[in-house]
């Protein structure tokens, strides 16, 4: 082959390669955008709700198109008797940890009652006249994500009080990895119920047969489950979240960095609550040697009085870096506390962290100077053995 003629052989197999990657791309991405969730296979879930008295557990992410659930439903004359609100409010907008009151919904009069507050699982009185429940949230496929906390919740009462519950499924952003420290049950909390990694890699409906499955409602109940799948679902799929599922998450790129800056939450480093990029800044004050972006949190609607509210912080801006999305990243948490002159005070007094991570051994790692790879191996066994009971669960590849 003259030297022509193999540049020109090697160039068409350059092409061809690059040709085939672009549409393996463009092909993922149309997948992806082709997905319908749960809430969309109403042939599957409306014959259930004919002549029923339903109960919604939903909030401003369960849409359909461009249609809430409720309204879709109502609309179609399936009776709604009441709606149950998660942490953020029925219609997302309340700031994180804020309790949410009970209400009517001013555009359909449908009465609301709050699941986050003191009523964090639904009363025997307030599901006894409902004859079926539905759960349609968005979740992020973090552990202290509080969603699932109310879905154990409503299972609960719903087996306590023998309720049916149709669980709408929708993908999961973070699904395509395991990934953290399992929880231990001493230090089971609100931001963390199950003997779960961090980063599950579960859809809610694969959660909630796992909760079945396993006997984590209390006394081993089980809840009558329904399960509506995602049609041409894999966890390997990419997906863009079409709301912001929480004031604090904003964008797709917060929800691929949560995973690996909520730990910061434990800590003195702020991750943005107050700025106009939550979760994509991190930053702590009083020391430059942090990093050099600058950033001060203030109140305002959806996150009132933020960590280190009105200091300016140093760190770092993540909203154009490239999100870790095969694994959580503790890059940037061990260099804060490698920065931090009194590393006794990187950890807050209330020992947060804890109920983040589902341990206390991690914060003691940390302190005691471990590395990310120590750390690392003694997640293994537990992660190993998460990862052999998830098959169980799954219903998706």
């Amino acid at each position: 082959m003259t030297p022509l003629r193999h540049v020109l052989f090697l160039f068409a197999l350059l092409l061809i390669s690059s040709c085939k990657a672009q549409t393996g791309k463009t092909s993922t991405r149309a997948a992806s955008a082709r997905l319908q969730t749960g809430a969309e296979q109403m042939n599957q879930f409306l014959p259930l709700l004919k002549g029923k008295r339903v109960g919604m557990v939903v909030n401003h992410t369960s849409i359909v198109g461009n249609t809430h659930l409720v309204d879709s439903l109502l609309a179609r004359g399936i009776a709604i008797k009441t709606i149950f609100a998660p942490e953020h409010g029925f219609r997302g907008q309340a700031t994180d940890g804020e309790t949410i009151a009970d209400g009517r919904d001013t555009r359909t009069g449908v009465p609301i009652i709050s699941l986050y507050g003191k009523n964090r699982k639904p009363a025997p009185e307030q599901i006894d006249s409902l004859d079926v429940l539905i759960f349609d949230i968005q979740d992020v496929g973090t552990r202290f994500y509080t969603y699932i906390s109310t879905m154990h919740y409503v299972m609960e009462a719903c087996a306590e009080q023998k309720k049916p519950l149709i669980v709408l499924d929708r993908p999961n952003p973070n699904g395509n990895y395991v990934d953290g420290p399992v929880l231990d049950p001493k230090f089971q909390s609100f931001v963390g119920m199950h003997p779960i990694p961090v980063v599950h890699g579960l859809t809610v409906g694969e959660l909630a047969q796992m909760i079945n499955g396993e006997k984590w409602l209390k006394n081993g109940v089980t809840c009558p489950l329904t399960v509506v799948k995602i049609p041409a679902y894999n966890h390997r799929l990419p997906y863009r979240l079409p709301v912001p599922p929480s004031p604090n998450l904003p964008n797709q790129q917060s929800v691929l960095l949560y995973p690996s800056l909520c730990f910061f939450e434990g800590t003195i480093v702020s991750v943005g609550r107050g700025t106009d990029k939550q979760f994509q800044v991190i930053g702590a004050p009083e020391n430059p040697a942090y990093g050099k972006f600058e950033f001060t949190p203030t109140d305002k609607p959806g996150a009132v009085n933020p960590p280190q509210e009105g200091k300016r912080c140093y760190g770092y801006d993540l909203s154009q870096a490239e999100p870790p999305t095969n694994g959580l990243s503790l890059k940037y948490l061990f260099e804060f506390f490698r920065k931090t002159p009194d590393k006794t005070k990187f950890f807050l007094a209330t020992n947060y962290i804890d109920k983040l991570a589902g341990t206390d051994e991690f914060r003691k790692q940390v302190l005691a100077g471990k590395s990310e790879a120590e750390i690392r191996k003694t997640w293994e066994p537990g992660l190993n053995r998460y990862r052999a009971l998830r098959k169980k669960y799954l219903l998706y590849p």
